[in-house]
């Protein structure tokens, strides 16, 4: 049995929630890393991925800029740096000088992948669709690159402040 409840309660009821980390290129050559809560696969033939990037954010002028991004998928051991990437703006500081993680070259787009990402997705822009408060992209997927561990656990959240990958939850240290 289903009971009316405000919006803002029952958005609760959705977790967990993949995490995502889109990285795209400043003009100056900057990587920058946001983190996501809002990412889909919209389309199979041709691969297509979606991201929700809030209107006022730094990281939605930068990949309109560079018409690319890269999508990965980060690992539990990459909670932190998640967080991090999450809180801060690329308008402020240099998040991958202030918060290093391994990195490599994508090879089709220009910016980097994240190595110790479960999977990583490079993208070219495809479409863009205000959404309320937020930009809907749409980027078509031109590489795609998988963690050589297979083991390697996929970060979720559960909840604000928590993170779990297939079976355990870890609080998330402020």
């Amino acid at each position: 049995m289903q009971m009316e409840t405000p919006y803002s309660k029952a958005i609760t009821r959705k977790y967990p929630e993949a995490v995502a980390i889109a990285v795209a290129r400043s003009p100056e050559g900057r990587d920058n890393p946001i983190t996501l809560g809002w990412s889909m696969i919209t389309s199979g033939d041709p691969p297509m991925f979606a991201m929700a990037v809030a209107l006022g954010h730094y990281s939605r002028e930068i990949i309109e800029q560079a018409g690319e991004f890269v999508l990965s998928f980060p690992s539990l051991a990459m909670a932190e740096a998640a967080l991090y990437f999450g809180t801060h703006s690329g308008r402020e500081v240099d998040k991958l000088k202030s918060f290093p993680l391994p990195t490599q070259r994508a090879s089709s787009v220009d910016t980097v992948l994240f190595s110790d990402a479960v999977a990583n997705f490079e993208c070219k822009l495809d479409s863009q669709l205000v959404t309320g408060d937020h930009m809907l992209f749409v980027g078509r997927v031109v590489k795609s690159h998988v963690n050589q561990d297979a083991d390697e656990k996929r970060l979720y959240t559960l909840k604000p402040g928590f993170v779990m990958g297939r079976a355990e939850a870890v609080p998330l240290e402020e």
